[in-house]
């Protein structure tokens, strides 16, 4: 029997904290992630240092190891790929197109099979995309969402910070969590970043950083008006205010919706 241990949630890091500032503690757990062994230092440097070697050693014990890899400089360079395109649509073809300009020669085929022992690590989960309409799944690029968002600084540095990947990240990851299977939403053109599925439950969720603007606000809430089911649907941002519903759609600050 498998049981599947995920990084501190973010109610679990403020557990930890014992500090009622969730505006500054939720700041914190976006840029530094949930993995509990990097707590006890108080510098982010040194954080990063740490998770820099957790990842490391997952890498080349864990894999390279393991699976016998003969080509462990391209396996640290799918890694390097995949964590800057986090949330992004993906394939074993356009990594593989990406590894080849640098002049590495190596298949697709051997691309997709060290993007599955990356994911047999925990350390990358693959989300298929569901076509909402269709009610099927497709076969198509995935993405891919790591399995917390501080390996991502710690690998490849804090330069290009993308707040909004990473609240997307931390979402889905809070969505396997909570014993969902978790699907990109393909809807006509539109996408909608999530859809839940538990049993007989489903749920539609837009993650935004700030929807204070009107045109990323109508962007976010047309997806999800444009489905025509009675499931729930979500939008999560950083609000900072109670919740409140746009034409059914429930809108939530997305530290609250963590917390409960």
């Amino acid at each position: 029997m498998t049981v599947e241990v995920f990084p501190f949630s973010f109610s679990e890091y403020v557990q930890y904290y014992n500090n009622n500032n969730i505006k500054s503690l939720f700041d914190d757990y976006i840029k530094y992630g949930g993995m509990p062994g990097s707590f006890i230092y108080k510098e982010s440097n040194d954080k990063y240092s740490y998770l820099e070697n957790v990842f490391n050693t997952i890498l080349i014990r864990d894999l390279v190891k393991k699976y016998n890899i003969k080509y462990e400089n391209i396996i640290k360079k799918i890694s390097q790929y995949m964590l800057d395109n986090i949330g992004n649509l993906l394939s074993p073809n356009n990594i593989c197109n990406y590894l080849n300009i640098d002049n590495d020669l190596i298949t697709c085929k051997t691309v997709s099979k060290y993007i599955f022992y990356l994911e047999k690590s925990f350390i990358f989960y693959k989300a298929k995309r569901y076509d909402v309409v269709g009610k099927k799944y497709l076969i198509n690029d995935d993405k891919y969402y790591l399995c917390d968002v501080d390996f991502k600084y710690a690998i490849n540095g804090t330069k290009n910070m993308d707040y909004g990947r990473n609240l997307e990240n931390i979402v889905y990851i809070e969505l396997l969590r909570r014993g969902y299977e978790v699907y990109i939403g393909k809807l006509y053109k539109k996408e909608v970043d999530f859809v839940g599925i538990k049993r007989n439950e489903k749920i539609y969720i837009q993650v935004r950083d700030y929807i204070y603007d009107e045109k990323t606000f109508e962007r976010e809430y047309k997806s999800l008006l444009s489905i025509l089911d009675a499931y729930p649907k979500i939008i999560l941002a950083r609000t900072k205010h109670e919740e409140y519903q746009y034409e059914g759609i429930r809108i939530i600050d997305i530290a609250s919706w963590l917390l409960h």
